[in-house]
């Protein structure tokens, strides 16, 4: 009887023990992964807020950029994680370009063309204003820097001023720098690069 009454104590803990909701540590690792992902979910939204697309989309002097990248399916790029250094012509900058110029490159069938001429404005890497500066001094008063294109801009100073040299052989003019974003550094310019005459 004794070994009977025991042996129903014992069914009874067991059946206590089931109904309780066990945590095993696969559970717990699934809910850490779970955490996990939902702070990387968050770091990517506030990584994409603060972008280079959007920093420019904030910006009203560059909405025409903006226009440009979104006709050239570039924003993607620009809202992702990297690492780059844009000179980002001002709306001002893109009224200088020849009458329709603008016009006929956002067109959906120059789309490769518009691509390939703000790609000319994007340098993979981060450079400062002050390393920009430094490696002018250091290069003679001139710097070479290749572009996302693989062509290249050369990049100088006027006085205190960082100018930047576009394959035509035309100047544009640094009018703001260092403009800080989670994936680089944006560089308002005040003229429309090109990488040809």
């Amino acid at each position: 009887f004794a070994l009977l009454a025991f042996n129903a104590c014992k069914e009874d803990k067991k059946s206590d023990t089931n109904t309780a909701p066990q945590s095993t540590p696969e559970t717990a690792m699934s809910e850490d992964l779970d955490s996990e992902q939902m702070k990387a979910d968050k770091a990517r939204e506030e990584a994409a807020s603060t972008s280079i697309a959007a920093k420019a989309t904030a910006s009203e002097d560059l909405t025409t950029l903006t226009t440009a990248l979104k006709a050239a399916e570039l924003d993607s790029m620009l809202t992702a994680e990297g690492s780059y250094t844009v000179f980002a012509p001002s709306n001002n900058a893109f009224s200088k370009l020849k009458e329709g110029t603008l016009d006929t490159l956002l067109k959906p069938e120059n789309k490769e063309q518009l691509r390939s001429v703000l790609q000319y404005h994007v340098i993979p890497g981060k450079i400062t204003t002050d390393r920009l500066a430094m490696a002018i001094k250091g290069n003679g008063g001139k710097y070479a820097i290749k572009t996302a294109t693989g062509d290249e801009v050369t990049a100088m100073m006027d006085g205190d001023q960082i100018v930047i040299k576009d394959g035509r052989g035309q100047k544009a003019y640094v009018i703001k720098g260092n403009i800080e974003a989670s994936n680089g550094l944006v560089y308002v310019i005040d003229d429309v690069l090109m990488a040809h005459k």
